[in-house]
């Protein structure tokens, strides 16, 4: 939870940096980069990267005993839909801080490398300050997935020299929050983040990326799906002691690339770069062990 809380309001920072610094799309980009934005920028990430963790750690931990540094391994809880909920927020971090190094002037190589460097070096100190509480542990499948995260993002500029796969999320409340409202949320406020089984994550695939020399519009995705349903608690054997047999669920759905869609509007590009972040609601195929669902409106 505090990692995708993390994400939230460092995502928010980088909206207003960039709405700030957005570049009209008919710029033309300088041969050379702004070496005076990109230093304000690294000096800004530097102030904002320990004082976002310093305060996030600080509400969400003054409540927990500190103890020696201990590992754990928690990579069988929540049949895995936090640790992709890792990969996707330090993925999303990566995206947002390229984007900001992109429009200071540096090439889309170092953008990319940069980013990859943020989304890392974000998430990690909160891995460590988990491992010194005693309610939490480290934890090295969130580590792994918080790495894994960076890499696909560099991966696909490595690959193609663009991101075609695009991770995405999705929300819905569930009733099952008022059963273990301490747990998945006691209101709206608290549900998106904590309750996993309205929370989806998607891959998102741009089509035209793929077959550039199809019609295809150049906003159209497809995206594949994850979830999970019946999670009361963390582990399988404890919501089934709770009368709840918890299952995976795979989607299948349409889904828009904003940043495909032109436009000369510098504060519209930054909406754009900021909603593609989510996956857009529409109509979509439901996999699981209860067989084939047609949903006409998914969140």
């Amino acid at each position: 939870m505090l990692k995708c809380f993390s994400f939230f309001v460092f995502h928010f920072s980088l909206f207003i940096f960039h709405f700030s610094q957005a570049q009209d799309s008919t710029t033309v980009p300088a041969p050379r980069p702004n070496y005076k934005a990109l230093h304000w920028l690294m000096a800004a990430e530097a102030v904002a990267y320990p004082s976002v963790v310093y305060g996030l750690s600080s509400a969400w931990y003054q409540t927990n005993n500190t103890s020696t540094f201990r590992v754990i391994d928690d990579s069988h809880e929540w049949l895995q839909v936090d640790k992709v909920g890792h990969f996707y927020t330090s993925y999303q971090i990566c995206r947002a801080s390229a984007a900001l190094y992109r429009n200071t002037g540096v090439s889309q190589k170092q953008a990319a490398i940069y980013g990859a460097i943020s989304g890392f070096m974000f998430l990690t100190p909160i891995e460590f300050l988990d491992g010194f509480q005693s309610d939490y542990g480290f934890s090295p499948s969130d580590m792994v997935a918080n790495v894994l995260g960076p890499t696909a993002f560099l991966g696909q500029y490595a690959l193609w020299g663009e991101t075609r796969i695009q991770p995405k999320w999705s929300f819905h409340n569930t009733a099952l929050a008022a059963i273990r409202p301490e747990l998945l949320g006691r209101n709206n406020s608290e549900r998106w983040l904590k309750d996993y089984n309205g929370q989806t994550y998607w891959f998102s695939a741009n089509l035209y990326s793929f077959w550039p020399k199809s019609k295809l519009p150049k906003w159209l995705n497809i995206a594949v799906g994850y979830g999970v349903q019946d999670m009361v608690s963390a582990e399988v054997s404890k919501s089934q002691a709770l009368g709840y047999s918890p299952y995976r669920q795979y989607y299948l759905s349409l889904d828009v690339d904003f940043t495909k869609i032109k436009t000369k509007k510098r504060w519209l590009k930054t909406i754009f770069l900021m909603v593609n972040s989510l996956k857009i609601p529409a109509p979509a195929i439901e996999f699981s062990r209860n067989g084939v669902t047609l949903h006409g409106l998914y969140f």
